[in-house]
């Protein structure tokens, strides 16, 4: 079945006023859906479980599960001596390479500032305390959007049906994956989630 083009809000059409001359740039509404199976609810090991730390810092490439939609992630510390840089290195949701370096403080929780849709590798530090330490990575409650916003558009949130709010959010022209939404509503991988946003 053929079908039409899709709409591309970057071409730079323009609405007339009711003054003569000026013109304004025309926006769409966009729908972007995660689909309930997509919609893994925040944990602090649902991309990489628990890993010891060893010796030497380690380069993580297997054990890895993959965001279902793009997500900010965290890493856990399982005490106060589990620190040192984690380098998740994987890809965006355009599949252009992203990596992303997290500091461990020990037995806290983390949170990124990027929405990765693959994870590739990731480093873990080396051991600096008592064997035993481990460090997880996990998916924090934001979810990527696919587009790059100079600002904040959303018109609206639904979890489930249900209209919830914008817990919070960052946007960037220019870094796709800067670009995500923290419901005020945890996702439920029993709900989906629509965003309503002007492009």
């Amino acid at each position: 079945m053929q079908q039409l083009a899709p709409y591309d809000p970057f071409i730079g059409q323009h609405i007339k006023t009711s003054i003569e001359g000026v013109t304004l740039d025309r926006g769409y509404i966009a729908h972007y859906v995660i689909p309930a199976a997509s919609a893994t609810a925040a944990g602090a090991a649902n991309v990489l479980a628990a890993t010891a730390l060893t010796t030497a810092a380690q380069d993580i490439t297997t054990g890895i599960t993959q965001p279902k939609t793009p997500r900010v992630l965290s890493i856990t510390g399982s005490a106060t001596t589990a620190v040192g840089a984690v380098v998740i290195t994987g890809t965006d949701a355009a599949g252009a390479a992203l990596s992303e370096t997290l500091t461990s403080t020990g037995a806290a929780t983390v949170v990124g500032t990027k929405a990765f849709a693959t994870v590739t590798k990731i480093t873990l530090p080396a051991l600096a305390g008592a064997d035993g330490e481990t460090i997880s990575v996990g998916l924090a409650g934001a979810f990527g959007i696919p587009y790059k916003l100079s600002h904040d558009t959303v018109i609206k949130i639904l979890n489930g049906g249900t209209a919830t709010t914008v817990a919070s959010s960052s946007f960037s022209a220019t870094v796709l994956a800067s670009n995500y939404i923290v419901p005020t509503s945890a996702l439920d991988p029993t709900k989906q989630v629509d965003v309503y946003l002007i492009v």
